[in-house]
């Protein structure tokens, strides 16, 4: 009876062991998807960006990085230091009360008549009861600005962004947002009183302060993101910054 007992165990043993082993080689990776060169070749994609005259391009870039640090960062570290900010606000709170305009039209050609009436509204508020736009107590109440330009229009009208360039001093843009800058320009100088272009004051406002002012309400510096690669990083955050703007 004990042989028995010790030739059933032996016998149970073994089966276990055998579908053990056939457990062991009948199992099979997972499929995969995505091999690791798979996702890192999705990855890269993710990051190029169309750039033909990149050459001229990271030259340019590299022109704008000096510019800016030997030209415009010194008369903007000047302006900081004789101008105050609460009288900064206030330039600032004027140009951005004239760019309503370009917010405006470019809102209804893109018919978007929520963001149109907003603009409207906030121009309003902000040339009477803000002063000429000095102040803007339409952010205040709770009417948000927002920003359109030409470029984003072209963009909702369905034109692809093209090829990504570098504009001397203006810095990193590309083909559809140029012609748009341009556009922007010229319909804002039809608007413009002749009599008041041809003032000094308003070229020295328009071409001297504004760039002045906006460069101070910029925190961005060239050579201190951080990354060995601030070319590629900047170029991509301006591209998708712009397409996200395109879709809002």
């Amino acid at each position: 009876m004990i042989r028995v007992f010790i030739l059933s165990g032996i016998c149970l043993s073994l089966l276990t062991a055998c579908a053990a082993d056939s457990n062991v080689s009948s199992y099979k990776d997972p499929a995969r998807q995505y091999t690791r060169a798979n996702i890192e070749e999705n990855a890269k994609e993710q990051f190029v960006i169309y750039d033909p005259i990149e050459g001229t391009n990271r030259s340019l870039y590299k022109f704008n990085a000096k510019f800016d640090k030997y030209v415009f960062l010194p008369i903007v570290d000047s302006y900081d230091f004789v101008v105050p900010d609460y009288v900064d606000d206030r330039i600032s709170s004027f140009f951005s009360n004239l760019g309503e305009f370009s917010n405006v039209t470019n809102s209804a050609l893109q018919w978007k008549p929520d963001k149109a009436f907003t603009g409207i509204g906030r121009f309003a508020i902000n040339s009477t009861v803000g002063l000429l736009g000095l102040y803007d107590p339409a952010s205040e109440i709770g009417i948000t600005q927002h920003k359109e330009d030409f470029g984003q229009t072209l963009g909702v009208w369905g034109a692809g962004s093209g090829a990504y360039i570098v504009l001397p001093v203006l810095g990193p843009s590309n083909v559809r947002d140029t012609v748009g800058m341009v556009v922007d320009a010229v319909a804002f100088s039809f608007v413009m009183p002749n009599h008041i272009q041809d003032e000094t004051a308003y070229s020295i406002v328009q071409y001297g302060l504004k760039p002045v002012n906006t460069r101070a309400n910029n925190d961005f510096r060239y050579h201190e993101t951080g990354s060995p690669f601030e070319y590629e990083l900047v170029r991509y955050v301006t591209t998708e910054g712009r397409r996200l703007a395109v879709m809002e």
